[in-house]
């Protein structure tokens, strides 16, 4: 499986070249199967999945790579625990809680409300101390090294 990751790649692209959809990670396992993640500006529904990995699959076995059938392919979008890759992940989570790690020394972690992203620069307000003060942070992407979105149950 592992030759066939760049021909999967540009096949995969292709088929969601006219969508807000994009790959953001692939990884194969040593059977054979072929994990892909995918995102979308909007999200991805369950339908699309479906359907982009039903002509994934299509086009592999028209083309005979596998012809005893012994491969898989597993697509679903990055758990809400995957850490964000891309700056276009980061617009449909304004106004969610991030937790960010830089990449420094320290590897300082703010927790914040994603209050925008502009030119690869996002900006969190983190609520610190008793009287709830707000301290907003500006962090270049170039500069994180993980940020997760904080799941809230309010």
């Amino acid at each position: 499986m592992e030759q066939y990751l760049d021909q999967v790649k540009a096949k995969l692209e292709a088929i969601i070249r006219d969508s807000d959809f994009f790959l953001v990670d692939m990884k194969v396992k040593p059977t054979n199967n072929l994990k892909i993640y995918l995102d979308g500006d909007n999200g991805i529904t369950i339908s699309a999945i479906s359907n982009i990995n039903r002509a994934l699959r299509n086009q592999m076995d028209e083309e005979g790579w596998f012809p005893e059938g012994d491969y898989s392919i597993e697509i679903s979008s990055p758990g809400t625990d995957t850490p964000l890759k891309f700056a276009r992940q980061y617009n449909k989570h304004i106004g969610r809680d991030l937790e960010v790690v830089l990449d420094d020394e320290a590897a300082t972690t703010v927790v914040g409300k994603l209050v925008s992203i502009a030119e690869d620069i996002i900006t969190l307000e983190e609520t610190v101390g008793k009287k709830k003060e707000i301290k907003v942070h500006e962090f270049p992407l170039s500069g994180i090294k993980s940020a997760i979105v904080q799941i809230s149950f309010k």
